[in-house]
């Protein structure tokens, strides 16, 4: 866009260049107090320096988890079996912590009209799954047995799916469970 030269890009042709998911994520991720500037090509990329599809694919992932847990027959349990006790690890706690945050997150963006705090929660909340993801074995491997620890991560797993599919919801963004 230039105001000098005249030319002007209308929400039309943003949704059309970009998409829908990575426009609606680039103006709500933008505080109403700065200027707003979009980058198409960033936008148009699948790659982690793209936030919309960074916390899209932070989705997925707890998705596949899930998927490859059904296929091995394991079962999570009851929700009310869940031991977050077990969850010990560093990228455990620093899980769990953000997650607890969402509730938070969310009031407080509404309460100050500042939606953008959303999908920053989110981004940070893809890195610290992604973290939690490299650093924590959720599966058992071929021929172990899954134990109550697996059942936990498996369940702090599911918490990530749901916190990161509510966050992209409440943003007007899908949740894709492959990419």
């Amino acid at each position: 866009m230039s105001k000098r030269a005249g030319t002007v890009l209308t929400l039309d042709d943003l949704v059309e260049a970009v998409g829908v998911d990575a426009a609606r994520y680039a103006l709500a991720r933008a505080s109403v107090d700065t200027m707003i500037d979009l980058d198409i090509d960033l936008l148009t990329r699948k790659s982690n320096d793209n936030a919309v599809h960074y916390v899209q694919y932070a989705h997925t992932r707890p998705c596949a988890v899930q998927r490859r847990a059904e296929e091995a027959g394991i079962d999570k349990g009851a929700p009310e079996d869940f031991d977050p006790s077990l969850l010990t690890h560093e990228r455990e706690t620093d899980l769990l912590r953000m997650l607890a945050e969402f509730p938070q997150v969310v009031a407080t963006a509404a309460e100050l009209r500042e939606p953008h705090r959303v999908p920053h929660y989110l981004e940070q909340l893809a890195g610290t799954y992604h973290r939690f993801y490299d650093a924590c074995r959720v599966l058992p491997l071929v021929g172990e047995d899954p134990d109550d620890l697996t059942r936990a991560r498996l369940w702090l797993t599911e918490a990530s799916r749901l916190v990161l599919r509510n966050g992209l919801r409440l943003l007007g963004v899908s949740a894709p469970e492959r990419m």
